[in-house]
């Protein structure tokens, strides 16, 4: 795995920083001096290649992780097999199932940042709007700062002159000795100096609240997405076909049948919120509240889309994939409308022919549909495909991936995990493969529009937030389901 770009080795040595100074502000130490910079050798040392050496480490305990869960399961087929008790090696494969889980979310949020990274703009359409955001949050800070040492507060930074002062210090970060600093480098530096020695962090480094981390679906990766001008989104179902026949040279012709087509229609339902603070928090706040609640706002209306898309009955709402009514029936005598399944045979779970479900959900598509498809799961799921051999060769089925960026991969197509799928339970349809872009199609009306109200209910502001977006399938065979049951 390589970086090459500038820009993805600053970030990710920013991720290093970023962790020491969140514990420097944990600890009540805003401001941090030249001499903890040095401490424990910080200073000196290449963050970014150390950054990619313990990126590259997690990779390397992925796969040395997989290698010993293969080999325990292994341990457990053939203990079983010979009458023998696994209870001990059963619990070191749950401790390496969790190992594995860990390791693999890791991996997935180095992913997240590295996509980020790689799109225009790098992660920031309005750079400069998110610097001034820095600006205003860091000059409360240092106000705060000296207030609390009854000291005279100091003049407001303009924006220029904390991007100054916030290039100066990561190059003090660097290498840990103020007397390399170039002369505008060390003026740069004044405006965060506290009398009292040190230097106020930046920022993008302090001042952040604990969040807690939370569930994200990939329906947005996988489905079509389409900005739409009106309130919904229609188009022609063309699922039908002429009918035709041989007839001989003085036979007589009858009309024969003419295709039929239907339509089909996503609305653009609307999601609020409207949390509100005191003006005077939002005034004296360290951190930038307004930006603060804008975030869990999306957060939670990203969350709350997330679930729609899989589960949404469609009143209010999208109309989820897995909300659509199935049959295990093939295409060509299933209803339209209709998803297809697969049983398992066993509720809750796979039945004996595990692996044998998984290949009839492969050949029950039709090939133009596997050119993009890819398996969707719950992640107790894949835990238990996880333990999956091929009865050929004696092979795993599950490839977890060792490569930055791309994902794990099941009978060699790519393998996505989904927490907003339905929880794996009797009937449940918690496994789905195919061509989701094909299938199903989410609309975006408007973005997140936020209305500052501070006038209805002082001293509170109040930020009314909505947005408009739908979701609905529109190809019912380019997406089946594994159900786990009879």
């Amino acid at each position: 795995m390589k970086l090459t770009s500038t820009k993805q080795r600053i970030a990710v040595m920013a991720l290093v920083f970023l962790a020491i100074a969140a514990v420097c502000w944990a600890l009540g130490h805003p401001i941090i001096s030249p001499e903890t910079l040095a401490a424990g050798g910080l200073a000196p040392m290449a963050l970014g290649e150390t950054s990619l050496i313990e990126i590259k480490r997690v990779i390397e305990d992925q796969g040395k992780a997989w290698d010993e869960f293969k080999k325990t399961n292994d341990e457990i087929l053939k203990a079983k097999a010979d009458g023998k008790s696994v209870a001990d090696l059963e619990e070191k494969a749950v401790k390496l199932t969790e190992r594995l889980d860990k390791l693999d979310e890791i991996k997935s949020e180095f992913d997240k940042i590295m996509l980020k990274l790689n799109r225009p703009g790098g992660g920031g359409a309005d750079a400069a709007a998110e610097l001034e955001s820095e600006c205003k949050s860091w000059n409360s800070m240092l106000r705060a700062d000296f207030q609390s040492k009854g000291r005279p507060i100091p003049a407001e930074v303009s924006v220029d002159q904390y991007g100054e002062y916030k290039s100066a210090f990561f190059a003090l970060i660097r290498h840990g000795d103020i007397e390399r600093l170039t002369p505008e480098q060390r003026k740069a530096m004044s405006a965060g100096s506290d009398p009292d020695g040190g230097y106020l962090l930046p920022a993008p480094t302090v001042g952040r609240m604990v969040k807690k981390i939370y569930e994200q679906s990939t329906m947005r990766q996988l489905a079509t997405v389409q900005t739409i001008s009106t309130d919904a989104l229609e188009g022609i179902a063309d699922n039908d076909e002429a009918d035709a026949g041989w007839v001989a040279e003085t036979e007589t012709r009858d009309d024969t049948g003419t295709p039929q087509i239907g339509k089909y229609r996503i609305e653009a339902h609307e999601m609020y919120a409207q949390p509100k603070v005191t003006q005077k928090l939002i005034d004296d706040a360290a951190t930038d509240v307004e930006a603060w609640l804008s975030g869990k706002v999306g957060d939670k209306f990203a969350r709350l889309e997330g679930a729609a898309f899989w589960t949404g009955d469609g009143v209010g709402k999208p109309r989820g994939v897995a909300a659509y009514p199935t049959a295990a029936t093939a295409d060509d005598t299933r209803a339209w409308g209709t998803f297809e399944h697969i049983n398992t045979g066993t509720n809750g779970d796979f039945g004996t022919g595990k692996v044998d479900v998984l290949m009839d959900l492969q050949g029950a598509f039709k090939d133009a549909y596997l050119q993009n498809a890819a398996f969707v799961m719950r992640r107790e799921v894949r835990t238990k495909i996880r333990k999956l051999k091929s009865s050929n060769d004696d092979r795993y089925l599950w490839e977890p991936s060792l490569q930055a960026g791309q994902p794990d991969r099941l009978l060699g197509y790519p393998a996505r995990i989904d927490q907003f799928m339905p929880a794996l339970g009797n009937g449940s349809l918690s496994l789905a493969f195919g061509d989701f872009r094909e299938a199903y199609i989410i609309v975006d009306r408007i973005g997140v529009r936020t209305l500052r109200d501070p006038y209805t209910a002082k001293p509170y502001v109040r930020f009314y937030s909505t947005k408009r977006t739908g979701g609905g399938a529109v190809n019912f065979e380019a997406v089946k389901f594994v159900r786990f049951g009879t």
